[in-house]
């Protein structure tokens, strides 16, 4: 009887993509009659974890030796460890953690049901293979936020070969989903009162690529997702320099809902280390790129990401970053350490850089950051935006938390909302007109100003 099942919680580490893997287990856990709930209220524990640095390899095997001391507690009564982690190190960890009850790979999330009810039929561990499949609108999902955005997910896998990374190694070659695959999900996602529809993938400037829609397979999606649904925010993320396509720019200088952001990695810019990490680019090229997208789409807001450290970095390529972060003053930035990868292209490098060197480049690139983030904030002082409102502030209970269009999920700044019109509920969720009383370094201060009609429940 279903009241007899176990409830279950699931804690989801690492990116977007695997949030995604996530609400799909949640949805397989919920279609086989199991009770949802938080980790710390379950009898059951999923841990899904991210393999991609070693900080986050750090933070899931914490966060699995966690769980087992909750189980020897009796806190708990099963431990299931799935994600990034069991796809390329589950052999390792099946032998060093023998009190995680079942391992389940990127290609198994179907099983967490099983793994969650410790049925006889699955086995604890299997060699899991390079990851082929791809998830569709038929598979259940459970969103996991209610803050007016949702994941989705329109490939799997990735196909260039950057030697920093084992993704490749981990979740597989790139595999795009049908266009008709994804409206419907989209759809689904818009019925449950979803806002803001976030793209992703690994590389999402070449969804298409593999099933016949050439470099133009965005901005298709895209147009399709306009037409076929009515989200006031259409918002893509990932791009990689080679592949970001000029369709993509063009639909989104003449398509309000299609937000005008990019995220786009671009992990250095010095040539002779991006040889070594087997990418294209050098800083004129990139400097020329960021040119023409902000020609096409003249209030685009463009984030990158740089890595500082990589273990044929020079003083003078450092400086190469720290001039161009200075020049062409990118909206948003995040900048990484670089973390050598076992099975990575790079790794026969070593890791010749103290960690000392490479923090010292890091703040010195984010410092830069520091001054141009908040001289863009000072210009919005004064001035109105459409935001979305995605519920109290997590830190005061007093303010609320939104985003403007500039501001992706997670990873960018944050308007804090601190006045609200008499007699108004705001609508968490939902889309409201902001006007900017402050600005910081990273995050904006704005009263509401209005509410907006078109928003979502």
């Amino acid at each position: 009887m279903k009241n007899t099942l176990p409830s279950v919680g699931v804690i989801s580490l690492g990116c977007p993509k695997n949030l995604v893997d996530t609400e799909v287990m949640l949805g397989h856990l919920q279609r086989e009659g199991l009770t949802l709930t938080d980790p710390e209220r379950s009898r059951v524990v999923i841990v899904n974890t991210c393999g991609f640095i070693d900080a986050a390899k750090e933070e899931s095997v914490d966060a699995i030796l966690e769980q087992v001391r909750r189980k020897e507690a009796g806190e708990i009564d099963r431990v299931v460890v799935a994600g990034c982690m069991v796809q390329k190190y589950g052999k390792e960890l099946a032998a060093e953690i023998p009190e995680v009850d079942n391992f389940i790979g990127l290609d198994e999330l179907e099983k967490a049901p099983a793994a969650a009810l410790g049925l006889p039929s699955l086995a604890r561990f299997t060699a899991k293979p390079l990851a082929t499949r791809l998830y569709d609108d038929l598979a259940p999902r459970v969103l996991t936020n209610r803050k007016g955005y949702a994941y989705l997910k329109v490939a799997e896998g990735c196909n260039n070969p950057c030697t920093f990374c084992t993704i490749p190694q981990m979740r597989g070659l790139q595999r795009s989903r049908q266009v008709a695959s994804l409206v419907a999900e989209a759809q689904s996602l818009e019925r449950q009162g979803v806002t803001e529809l976030v793209l992703i993938s690994q590389d999402t400037t070449r969804y298409g690529e593999d099933i016949g829609l050439s470099r133009t397979g965005l901005a298709t999606l895209v147009k399709a997702l306009l037409k076929e649904t009515s989200f006031p925010w259409i918002r893509f993320l990932y791009a990689y320099p080679k592949t970001l396509h000029h369709s993509v720019l063009d639909l989104m200088g003449q398509e309000n809902r299609f937000v005008s952001y990019v995220d786009i990695p671009l992990q250095h810019v010095s040539r002779s280390v991006l040889a070594s990490m087997k990418r294209g680019g050098d800083p004129t090229s990139y400097r020329k790129m960021i040119d023409g997208m902000r020609e096409r789409v003249p209030d685009i807001a463009i984030r990158s990401t740089f890595i500082t450290g990589f273990p044929t970095e020079t003083d003078a390529d450092f400086q190469d970053v720290l001039s161009f972060v200075k020049d062409v003053e990118l909206d948003n930035l995040g900048v990484f350490t670089y973390s050598p990868e076992p099975g990575s292209g790079a790794a026969p490098l070593d890791d010749p850089i103290p960690m000392a060197v490479k923090e010292e480049r890091r703040a010195a690139i984010m410092a830069a950051q520091q001054k141009i983030s908040k001289a863009k904030n000072r210009a919005r002082k004064g001035k109105t935006f459409e935001a979305i409102l995605e519920g109290p502030c997590r830190e005061i209970d007093l303010l609320l938390e939104g985003r403007l269009r500039s501001q992706a999920p997670e990873i960018d700044g944050r308007l804090l909302i601190n006045d609200i019109p008499a007699g108004m509920v705001p609508n968490v969720g939902g889309l409201v007109t902001v006007k900017v009383t402050e600005a910081h370094e990273y995050d904006l201060v704005g009263k509401i100003v209005a509410q907006a009609t078109s928003t979502a429940a």
